[in-house]
């Protein structure tokens, strides 16, 4: 694919990677380019349909789309070729089981998995939302122990933060990323 390579953001819910992402896409104005998924979860609020979370539709209306990456909340090939066709780092925010399915596309981004330093710290960053019910914190939180049991296979991310500091956890992503940035950068000024 041409352009800059695309960055992977995964970890669960509540642990920090809008908020990371949000610091990236400040700092470093027009560098980085969301790919909008297209997702099978109900918007939340004050989320607009096709603007930077996610196109919703319900699962059945994916099915027969070969130009998509497998699964929930995936990219299109096309939407990623576009925000790289503009010279900026494609940002794909997945779940781990997209993670194993882009492993296995040409598009060979950075992996980066962000977690919680813990689950009492996820529970209690997701209460603070005050946008889950009971059974829906159940949920997220037992999807979040199997996503962070499914990160620790060897060679799935080329970097994994432990968001426990803010700060530092910015840090880590920026220097990650700063080679793409550069060359971003670079490529401009040409």
């Amino acid at each position: 694919m041409q352009g800059p390579r695309p960055v992977v953001l995964s970890g669960p819910s509540g642990a920090g990677k809008s908020t990371l992402l949000k610091k990236l896409f400040k700092d470093y104005e027009n560098i980085f380019g969301f790919s909008v998924s297209h997702t099978t979860r109900q918007p939340r609020p004050g989320e607009v349909n096709g603007k930077g979370e996610g196109i919703h539709r319900p699962p059945m209306a994916m099915a027969g789309h070969s130009d998509l990456f497998p699964l929930c909340s995936v990219p299109s090939k096309a939407a990623v070729q576009a925000v790289q066709a503009q010279n900026q780092i494609c940002v794909l925010d997945i779940d781990i089981q997209g993670v194993k399915n882009i492993k296995r596309t040409d598009l060979n981004p950075i992996y980066i998995s962000v977690q919680p330093p813990s689950i009492d710290i996820l529970e209690k960053r997701l209460r603070d939302r005050k946008t889950e019910t009971e059974e829906s914190l159940r949920k997220r939180l037992t999807a979040a122990r199997v996503d962070l049991e499914l990160s620790k296979e060897p060679g799935l991310f080329d970097l994994v933060i432990i968001n426990d500091d803010l700060e530092k956890a910015y840090s880590e992503l920026k220097e990650t990323l700063l080679e793409e940035i550069k060359k971003t950068q670079e490529s401009r000024k040409s």
